[in-house]
């Protein structure tokens, strides 16, 4: 059985290591769950390893708004106290607070 801990929380908000977005945490998987072709896709001199967290994001960045799916090794916290403007934010969470989204439903 795969035991992993996610470094980061749903609903907190976190910035690309390398790419200039940032962007709220709202699912987890406990390792690469996502398609060979998407895995593939990335040069392999920067390829993250399979076996580790990949966040699931409401990202953007100066020009758009996206879906992120990100390593843990390629996400840093993000101090900046500045929520997210993503449009979908508020179907998934409910107020921002010192950094972080109040998950709109709980989870069991």
């Amino acid at each position: 059985m795969l035991r992993t801990r996610a470094k980061y929380n749903l609903g907190q908000v976190v910035r690309h290591r390398k790419h200039p977005f940032r962007g709220v945490v709202f699912d987890v998987d406990p390792e690469f769950s996502n398609t060979e072709e998407w895995y593939e896709a990335i040069p392999e001199e920067s390829r993250p390893a399979r076996e580790q967290p990949y966040y699931h994001l409401l990202a953007e960045n100066d020009q758009t708004y996206y879906v992120a799916y990100v390593s843990e090794q390629n996400l840093i916290a993000d101090y900046s106290g500045e929520p997210v403007s993503h449009p979908d934010v508020f179907d998934m969470f409910t107020g921002f607070d010192d950094g972080n989204y109040q998950l709109q439903y709980p989870l069991n």
